[in-house]
């Protein structure tokens, strides 16, 4: 019976699939992302947080998406890495581990919805209320609200999560590079009913919260420049909200062709590779975003490297 539990409890992992001949390029690819994200997000925070004339709301949001960026990649990447050479049938991963790689990655990705929300809220504020902009989005203001994005998610994950953890388990194997929420209930052989309905709603209300503050924050900023017909906010407004919404429709587009593909089984094999995307394009993708196309941070990193 022992045995029987310790058997039951070291889960066999499918991971990244990829033939002998790719291994090699396969992980030098997925390595130097890894590096470039890790680098990117670390170098953008350290930036941030010595220069003075960046420590401004805006910036400081940055910093909460570069952090989470850095630690959703190394949630799954190095995870991916270790296992490239090792045989399918001899990548194994105990339990315990595999649910709190399911509870970080799901947290990175309900703090990446929540951040985005916030930095909405505050380009809004900024926009349609600049003189009220510093009394409103103060320090204590932004400590605040980051607190309140890590914590709501962390919140809902630890209940999707424990709804999975709580049944038992019939099966051992894993058919996903990584191990998520669905990878942990699908492990047993009872009913699932209060995790798919509890999954779908945790989905709604993150992805449904983030689309529609997003979509109802720039609807307002764009009757406001139209109102206003000022040259100068109109760029004012196309320079700081280009970045942000750049971030959330490459967030949207990768998380949209994770959901589609859930309703083609036979395209498993990509909704896997789709569900590794999601944690290298936004983090890859965002340090850039940020890092060229803010005028204040851009000229900070032009002047280092001079």
């Amino acid at each position: 019976m022992d045995n029987e539990s310790v058997d039951m409890d070291v889960l066999q992992l499918e991971g990244l699939k990829v033939s002998p001949q790719s291994s090699v390029p396969a992980f030098v690819l997925l390595l130097l992302i890894y590096i470039f994200i890790m680098v990117s997000n670390i170098s953008l925070v350290v930036l941030i947080s010595t220069e003075r004339s960046l420590q401004q709301p805006m910036y400081l949001l940055f910093c909460n998406m570069s952090i989470n960026d850095a630690f959703g990649a190394t949630t799954i990447i190095p995870r991916l890495l270790s296992d490239v050479f090792t045989p399918m049938t001899q990548r194994y991963i105990h339990y315990n581990d595999c649910v709190l790689q399911a509870f970080l990655g799901h947290v990175h990705a309900g703090v990446t919805h929540t951040v985005l929300m916030i930095m909405a809220f505050d380009r809004y504020v900024a926009l349609c209320s600049p003189l009220r902009y510093a009394a409103i989005m103060t320090g204590r203001m932004v400590a605040a609200l980051s607190a309140a994005a890590w914590a709501s998610a962390f919140a809902l994950v630890l209940v999707l999560v424990g709804l999975s953890v709580r049944l038992s388990r019939c099966r051992r194997v894993v058919l996903n590079p990584f191990c998520d929420n669905a990878s942990l209930f699908k492990l047993s052989c009872e009913s699932v009913l209060i995790n798919n309905i509890y999954g779908l709603g945790y989905t709604v209300a993150i992805q449904g919260s983030s689309l529609g503050s997003v979509v109802l924050t720039y609807l307002k900023i764009a009757v406001v420049c139209l109102r206003s017909r000022s040259k100068s906010l109109n760029g004012k407004a196309l320079q700081t909200c280009a970045s942000h919404l750049a971030a959330y429709v490459i967030l949207l587009l990768v998380g949209s062709i994770i959901v589609t593909l859930h309703r083609f089984p036979q395209l498993s094999d990509d909704r896997k590779l789709a569900s590794i995307l999601f944690h290298v394009v936004p983090p890859t993708a965002n340090t850039i975003i940020y890092g060229l196309q803010v005028k204040a941070v851009r000229q900070k990193i032009m002047i280092i490297f001079k």
